[in-house]
C-alpha cells in the first residue's frame, strides 16, 4: 500500500503566533503516525514560485493523511495557524510502482 504525504508550502507573518500552531501539533501528528521528512530546511527554489518554508510530512497511508487533515484535532490547529500564516497545502498518494 502507498503512504500518502502532505506537501506544504508556508509563509509566516507572524513567527511568534505561529510558533503556538508548532508547539501543539505534535501530538496530532503523532496520534496519526506522522513523519516529517522536511520540516523548514535549507532550499534553493529551481523553477516556478516557493514560500519561505517548506514541509513533507509522511503518512502510513492515503487515507491516514486525509484522516489527520480533517480530525477536529487538527481543524482547531488551522485555526490557529491561519491568522499568521499563509500556506499551500496538497495531500498526494505516494507511487508504489516500479522505478527506473
Amino acid at each position: 500500500m502507498a503512504k500518502g504525504y502532505w506537501i506544504a508550502r508556508v509563509d509566516v507573518a507572524n513567527m511568534d503566533g505561529y510558533k503556538e500552531y508548532v508547539s501543539q501539533n505534535g501530538p496530532v501528528f503523532k496520534q496519526y503516525g506522522a513523519r516529517f521528512l522536511v520540516r523548514a530546511g535549507e532550499y534553493e527554489a529551481m523553477e516556478g514560485s516557493s514560500r519561505s518554508r517548506n514541509v513533507v510530512i509522511e503518512f502510513k497511508d492515503y487515507e491516514t493523511a486525509l484522516a489527520c487533515y480533517h480530525s477536529p484535532e487538527y481543524q482547531r490547529l488551522v485555526a490557529i495557524r491561519k491568522p499568521h500564516a499563509e500556506n499551500d497545502l496538497v495531500i498526494v498518494e505516494g507511487y508504489d510502482g516500479a522505478q527506473p
